[in-house]
């Protein structure tokens, strides 16, 4: 893709907002879309009315952006993403993430549903990522660079920036929220991860598997944003205790979970 796509569908999602800039942008994963039920005067943009938008197909992702007011901070609302699995490529998947850019949006808020490869993880912990581990081809940065985002050789030390991080564990002991950390590995789905894979994850130093949030942090990163990422630990993770893993299981564990995570993201937003 070109720049000119990026700011073509930038200017058509500028024309809906009147004048609105956002300038935190929330990715929110399975089965916590509806923290975006919390925006005052919002503004919702189904994803294809947006031109370059891709439709969102995973279960759980409504596929619209909801743009307003959320703690006092104008806010551009993820609800749903894109994911390797459904098809779409990494430039596609991250092709909203650098239109927000362009919007105005210099933070991002990710988070996402995990499976728990740390023995010591339960379902419904709420999980910092502190880093991630990626050792797939792809990138979204594979291609032409575009220099209107970022530099062809950006660093990567930081990406899950450290001042965040410090305001999330702030927030949380405000709230008697406990919160774990740990370091989110990628896979690009849709079948699980085997047992195998999960025990190689452990040896490696994961704490965390999923199938999204990787790609958009390199993106994000790449285009200079602030990024703060949450983790729900929906089920534990292939092998650890013998049970078979479903979609199911992960939207439940969302449900259950929403109003404590909705209260420590809602938190940390105020404090960004």
């Amino acid at each position: 893709m070109k720049f000119e796509d990026y700011q073509r569908a930038a200017d058509a999602i500028t024309e809906r907002l009147r004048g609105f800039v956002p300038k935190i942008a929330l990715i929110l994963g399975s089965g916590l879309g509806e923290l975006a039920e919390l925006v005052e005067s919002p503004v919702v943009i189904p994803y294809r009315e947006v031109p370059g938008f891709s439709v969102s197909t995973a279960p759980g992702h409504k596929g619209q952006l909801v743009c307003g007011v959320l703690e006092g901070k104008p806010v551009a609302v993820m609800q749903g993403r894109l994911h390797a699995y459904e098809g779409y490529s990494f430039e596609t998947i991250c092709f909203p993430l650098r239109v927000l850019r362009l919007l105005g949006c210099d933070q991002l808020l990710i988070t996402n549903a995990s499976g728990g490869a740390n023995l010591s993880f339960r379902s419904g912990d709420i999980c910092l990522i502190t880093d991630h581990i990626k050792f797939f081809q792809d990138s979204p940065l594979r291609g032409e660079n575009l220099e209107e985002f970022g530099v062809r050789f950006p660093d990567s030390t930081r990406l899950y920036t450290p001042r965040l991080q410090e305001l999330a564990r702030n927030a949380a002991a405000e709230l008697g929220e406990p919160l774990r950390e740990g370091i989110y590995m990628y896979f690009p789905g849709p079948s699980y991860e085997t047992p195998a894979e999960i025990r190689a994850i452990r040896l490696l130093g994961g704490d965390l598997v999923g199938m999204s949030t990787v790609p958009e942090v390199i993106a994000a990163g790449h285009c200079g944003m602030e990024v703060l990422g949450f983790s729900l630990v929906s089920n534990a993770a292939a092998g650890v205790t013998g049970e078979i893993l479903t979609e199911e299981e992960v939207l439940r564990a969302g449900a259950a979970a929403k109003t404590r995570f909705s209260k420590l993201v809602t938190e940390c937003i105020r404090k960004m």
